[in-house]
């Protein structure tokens, strides 16, 4: 996709932008007929033709939406278009719209274009599409199309590797893929197996992994600026490849979503993409604890006591809690050996969350006032939204051990999401700005590109805006 600001040739496509007020001003040009069928309602689309010209007529709904809107009316038109759009020079008229907007509506046309397995070959990607908007500047809009190439480029392979079956996305699969991806995008990249997991004593981390016939691939993705006294931000993005369970099987009759366990990591994933095609003035150390959560004669058991890196110990009750013990000796590791001035764990963590929020939010927790209305910000201003709860210190008597310093879980039937959250904050090694965002609800559900739930790519646009505007 290219995008330019001269008209200079005679358009065989055309996409024309309305709101509902914007029609009504102007719909007497157009021919009486279209007015039957067409009325700048959001995800309308109404195809004119004639001889030479093929006019899309996309609507926008009510003038006062929000610039989130405008993507997600470019998403839908190029997921639902595909078949009938040419690779062409096209001709954008839209005079109402803000520089922030278009760059919103070229966002949602190159988002829209995934599916899975992904592969470029939707007309928007093809070089002969261009897409001609007069109102920006050339250098401006140069800008624009490099933020949504990336952005599509990383929000893509979020959703590329949540999607990918559970024999497609093995412990050795993923680590090829991030080894090759850290080369090309000039990342660091450090793993760790199994024996030097113990050397290290990432206990809790090991306890998941044991139970696996693959090796742990305990791993560190590192960007940084050439920029002068930038900030850091640490990210840990929850990895289980596939969740059965463990020995606290999962029911069966949706154990084939549990491919979806590694939403935290695949958002993380996306983040870094985004950040280092955009270079963007900041450094990230991002940890993602790769495994999956097996049943096997080598499996970790309920009653048994884990020692987590920090030293502290673990009662397991539960198996299937197994997220929060591989994001303890993340975050506990991250922690102790870089020093970051935010750190930010995204998981699909707790049922709990789904129950309370559904698909609308995910879960946010922190211990920092000003970080939690930044995310809560990002979460609204890029519709990933967000929704605080407390980490009151009285959720922290429910994890209390007779036999190890915590619980992995409470025995009580509340609150789950809270209880992991607090139980989370005991690995953070006192670290003053800290969220845990728990994702289970909003990562993987119903899409436009899918007939079952799927990736929806949440996380990659929130923490995307969030590192562009951290100072």
């Amino acid at each position: 996709m290219k995008l330019i600001n001269k008209k200079n040739k005679a358009y065989t496509q055309i996409f024309q932008l309305f709101t509902e007020e914007e029609w009504a001003k102007t719909n007497n040009n157009f021919n009486k007929n279209i007015s039957t069928f067409f009325s700048g309602k959001k995800y309308e689309v109404f195809i004119n033709t004639d001889e030479e010209t093929v006019t899309y007529f996309i609507g926008l709904g009510k003038s006062e939406f929000q610039d989130f809107e405008i993507q997600q009316v470019a998403v839908k038109f190029s997921q639902t278009q595909k078949k009938t759009l040419q690779a062409v020079p096209t001709l954008v008229l839209a005079d109402f719209i803000t520089e922030k907007q278009f760059e919103e509506f070229v966002k949602g046309l190159l988002t829209g274009t995934y599916h899975y397995p992904f592969e470029k070959n939707h007309p928007f990607w093809n070089a002969k599409f261009e897409i001609q908007f007069e109102n920006l500047s050339q250098k401006k809009l140069d800008i624009i199309s490099q933020r949504a190439i990336a952005l599509a480029n990383g929000q893509t392979a979020c959703q590329d590797w949540l999607n990918k079956p559970a024999n497609l996305k093995k412990t050795d699969i993923l680590s090829l893929y991030l080894k090759n991806l850290a080369k090309k995008n000039q990342l660091k990249y450090t793993v760790f197996n199994r024996k030097k997991c113990e050397e290290l004593g990432l206990g809790a981390y090991l306890s998941v992994n044991q139970g696996s016939v693959y090796d742990a691939a305990f791993t560190i993705l590192e960007y940084k600026t050439s920029v002068k006294n930038a900030k850091t931000i640490g990210l840990v993005g929850k990895c289980i490849l596939f969740d059965t369970g463990g020995i606290s099987l999962k029911n069966p009759d949706n154990m084939h979503y549990m491919k979806s366990d590694m939403g935290g990591a695949t958002a993380v994933l996306g983040t870094l993409i985004y950040a280092s095609e955009m270079q963007l003035p900041v450094n990230i150390i991002a940890v993602l604890p790769i495994t999956d959560n097996a049943i096997s004669e080598k499996a970790f058991l309920p009653s048994d006591v884990i020692t987590a890196y920090n030293g502290k110990t673990i009662e397991v009750l539960n198996t299937d809690a197994e997220g929060r013990m591989i994001l303890a000796d993340a975050l506990s590791y991250l922690s102790k050996n870089y020093k970051t001035d935010l750190l930010i764990d995204l998981a699909t963590l707790t049922g709990s969350s789904v129950r309370m929020f559904g698909d609308t939010c995910g879960a946010l927790f922190s211990n920092n006032e000003e970080l939690k209305n930044t995310l809560i910000k990002a979460g609204d201003k890029t519709n990933q939204r967000l929704w605080n709860l407390p980490l009151w210190d009285i959720w922290k008597e429910d994890i209390q051990s007779d036999v190890a310093d915590l619980k992995n879980i409470s025995m009580k039937p509340i609150g789950d999401c809270i209880v992991a959250a607090k139980f989370l904050e005991q690995f953070i090694e006192d670290h003053p700005k800290w969220a845990h965002l728990d994702i289970a609800g909003v990562a993987f559900g119903s899409v436009g590109y899918a007939k079952e739930k799927a990736a929806t790519g949440f996380g990659v646009q929130l923490l995307a805006d969030l590192i562009e505007n951290y100072r």
